[in-house]
């Protein structure tokens, strides 16, 4: 289940991208630049990409209940599918909107305030971004993570075209804006392809990342030492939650009671080096040839 605090910087997101909104409309309002107005369309994005994580970063902090007894982790993978989705309609219509102004060329007025309005969205995607990022780490939350990815594109978008519009005013070049535009366009899709592509792998159940594997199996190695063996070791993520299982070979004398405490201290290490996993071990006698049956589970 999900810390119910990370809600809150769901609503951060929110707050941030109705700033951004009304900063870039602004800016668009004064200037008349299409490529300001594609950075002001994208700002609605990630604000039906923030308003998608909060609702399932609330589905996600449910328990586990009768029908869903590993929880509700995945629901977050919907909300970073929704988003992706989300950048490539985007895409779209700042695409269309660039191709008709590439058209039929205006000229742009009042550009050093909109530049001004503009950067101070940015700034504010900036800042939530980073804060989103840290905090999505720190808990394996993909949602949050998607909408500070999201978010920086957006910075990143908006310094192209705060330049773009700039070296238009300098300039007089009046083709460079919607150009500018349209590479801000090619540059989110491949935005959402990521995050399309890490939402698909989280649904159909990826195996928990490199890092985390090896440091599983830097633990199970030092328990080897104490006449233990391991086979078997398979894993996924579901949203927060690691999910991981392996099969423990034990000395066929020992009492059930044994292998159960070297079971417990096993999963407890594991549960240090990897917070949130979920740990399923299953107890076979090493000495029995029938233990070794089931080694083509090894991945």
């Amino acid at each position: 289940m999900l810390p119910p605090a990370l809600k809150r910087y769901a609503w951060l997101s929110i707050a941030a991208a109705l700033a951004t909104i009304l900063l870039k409309g602004w800016a668009w309002w004064l200037t008349g630049s299409v490529g300001l107005l594609s950075d002001a369309l994208e700002s609605f994005v990630n604000l039906a990409g923030a308003m998608m994580a909060l609702a399932m970063l609330s589905l996600a902090s449910q328990p586990a209940d009768d029908n869903h007894a590993h929880g509700h982790g995945k629901a977050e993978y919907f909300s970073s599918a929704f988003e992706g989705l989300l950048i490539f309609l985007a895409a779209v219509g700042i695409a269309y909107t660039a191709i008709e102004r590439l058209l039929n060329p205006q000229p742009l007025e009042a550009v050093g305030v909109g530049l001004g309005v503009s950067v101070a969205a940015s700034i504010i995607n900036l800042i939530t971004s980073r804060i989103l990022m840290d905090v999505g780490h720190r808990y394996k939350s993909i949602a949050l993570e998607a909408d500070a990815h999201h978010l920086m594109t957006d910075v990143w978008t908006s310094v192209g075209v705060i330049v773009g519009v700039g070296l238009v005013w300098a300039s007089g070049w009046l083709w460079l804006d919607p150009v500018i535009a349209l590479l801000v366009a090619l540059n989110i899709v491949w935005t959402g392809w990521q995050l399309l592509q890490r939402s698909a792998a989280g649904l159909m159940d990826v195996s928990i990342p490199e890092a985390d594997i090896r440091a599983i199996e830097d633990i199970l190695d030092r328990y080897r030492r104490q006449e233990l063996e391991f086979h078997a070791l398979r894993t996924r993520q579901a949203g927060t939650r690691a999910f991981i299982s392996f099969h423990l070979l034990v000395p066929g004398r020992w009492s059930v009671q044994q292998g159960h405490d070297w079971s417990e201290r096993i999963e407890a290490d594991i549960r240090q080096a990897i917070p949130y996993a979920h740990i399923t071990t299953h107890l076979e006698p090493k000495e029995d040839p029938l233990s070794l049956a089931d080694q083509h589970l090894d991945r």
